[in-house]
């Protein structure tokens, strides 16, 4: 055995920096593989399907749409949980520092306390998503649940004088949330829970006007559906002869607007119940939390109606 450039060989062959790299790509992929899986793991629907009947029959009120995120214009939990981590970090660190344990202990029932409206807020929007999204949440929220359980307890060991088994349950629960963190990221991006599924309408609609066919064909009333290249659009005639024209994709998860119900100006989406007003696109009740592009309307000379994303030249 001796050391060569820098590496370390012998007659048997040894780990090299690319040798490692590559065992922790296989690792990575092997988690998102398994991440990915709980989306198709059906024998969790006999826990989804009980939990979001329970948390959808909450008796909320106009606190669902806040706990939603609609009047900040995007989901309210991921804030919400930047207090308990914020606080089960900074104790972590205080863990370490002499004679700072009654302020560790301090963080740690300020995370506990913490956590039950972001959970609140978390079970809320769950409760509206579709099913590969619901097992992957559940598992999400199971972690973060053993994190508030692990930290509830060792809130109650430091009380009695046991700061070293209390460490420990809290190491224990930063792990939980750790997991949880992960999963909770892996909804957001790889499931595009709470994303705004409209988002891209610009990128996809060309500037200028653009067709939709002989006026006459899109009846007073009625909620009629129509393709701008590979985009969706909802186009409704009111009596007066104006048109309204939305993306018929909901940009909570992209329902289809046009099969909702329409009264009172607002289009309600089939899917989850989100309300939009047909003349601005504003989102009147959630669970989406923005609201639907629309598009300027006119009529050309040979009586089509043309649409344009506002603002475009």
């Amino acid at each position: 055995m001796r050391f060569l450039a820098g590496k370390l060989t012998s007659d048997g062959p040894r780990p090299t920096a690319r040798g490692g790299a590559e065992q922790c790509g296989a690792a990575a992929a092997s988690l998102l593989k398994a991440m990915d899986a709980l989306g198709g793991a059906r024998q969790l629907d006999r826990v989804t399907g009980p939990l979001q009947r329970a948390v959808r029959a909450l008796p909320l009120g106009s606190c669902r749409d806040v706990l939603h995120g609609r009047p900040i214009g995007h989901p309210l939990h991921p804030a919400m949980v930047q207090v308990p981590m914020g606080a089960w970090l900074s104790s972590a660190v205080l863990d370490w520092v002499p004679g700072a344990g009654r302020g560790a202990r301090l963080l740690v029932g300020v995370g506990v306390v913490s956590a039950a409206p972001a959970a609140l807020a978390g079970w809320v929007d769950w409760a509206e998503q579709p099913e590969r999204q619901l097992r992957t949440g559940v598992v999400h929220a199971a972690s973060n649940a053993a994190a508030i359980g692990l930290y509830a307890s060792s809130w109650v060991v430091r009380g009695r004088g046991r700061p070293v088994f209390g460490r420990f349950l809290a190491l224990a629960g930063l792990t939980a949330a750790s997991v949880g963190g992960v999963l909770g990221g892996h909804l957001a991006y790889r499931q595009a829970v709470g994303a705004n599924k409209t988002e891209p309408i610009d990128h996809l609609v060309e500037p200028g006007w653009h067709s939709l066919g002989d006026a006459e064909a899109f009846p007073a009333g009625q909620a009629v559906r129509r393709m701008l290249g590979e985009v969706p659009l909802l186009v409704m005639r009111v009596p007066d002869g104006a048109f309204h024209v939305l993306v018929d994709r909901c940009s909570h998860m992209a329902g289809p607007l046009s099969e909702g119900k329409v009264a009172d100006g607002c289009v309600e989406c089939p899917w989850h119940g989100s309300v939009f007003r047909l003349a601005d696109g504003e989102n009147v009740r959630g669970p989406a939390t923005a609201p639907q592009p629309t598009f300027e309307s006119r009529l050309s000379a040979r009586g089509e109606l043309e649409v344009r994303l506002p603002g475009a030249a």
